[in-house]
């Protein structure tokens, strides 16, 4: 008789996290940790995001202590301090023209807990951006085109790219908020993938 594999909880109301995560192949369910994050800009990023990352895992792995829980936390990193998601349309001009033809870090925590094993595993990953040079019209055009309030940095990688991004190095995944290769490797450690 084998013993059923332990249940996968993804800790993150993100649908580009759960798209990421279930290109894997892993059976999973979602539970939105109710916490309210840290996001003091001038915070060390990395810091910031294991610890958010954590505090969701923390949190939802306590009222489910029997599932292996994924909390993840991404920002944005320039100029020694974090862009979070904008407040609104104001503020996501603002960081596109902060973000114009520069390279920026984008750093995301993991942290994988199970209360019933006492499993605890952190990690963090880090891809660099470099945009194009923007204009008001490009910034304009990006923005009719993209929901960006929702988003670390006010732009998302995944959608048309072509308008503001220049090139990358590292994980494509991680820019978009859950960095895959990682997570396979833990998850594999975890025993959840082959």
């Amino acid at each position: 008789m084998t013993t059923p594999r332990p249940r996968l909880i993804l800790a993150s109301a993100s649908p580009r996290r759960r798209e990421i995560l279930g290109q894997l192949g892993v059976a999973f369910a979602v539970v939105v940790a109710d916490v309210t994050e840290h996001e003091e800009e001038s915070t060390d990023p990395r810091v910031m995001v294991a610890h958010n990352a954590a505090l969701k895992a923390d949190h939802v792995a306590a009222l489910h202590p029997e599932a292996i829980v994924l909390g993840a936390d991404t920002t944005v990193f320039i100029d020694n301090s974090a862009l979070n998601k904008p407040g609104d349309g104001v503020e996501a001009r603002a960081m596109l023209r902060r973000l114009s033809g520069r390279t920026h870090t984008v750093f995301t925590g993991l942290a994988v807990r199970c209360r019933a094993t006492g499993l605890k595993l952190d990690e963090g990953v880090a891809s660099e951006v470099t945009f194009k040079v923007l204009d008001e019209p490009a910034i304009e055009a990006y923005l009719a085109r993209v929901h960006t309030l929702d988003k670390a940095g006010g732009y998302g990688i995944q959608e048309h790219p072509e308008l503001i991004v220049a090139g990358y190095r590292g994980s494509l995944s991680n820019i978009i908020g859950l960095p895959q290769e990682t997570t396979k490797q833990i998850l594999t450690r975890c025993g959840l993938l082959p």
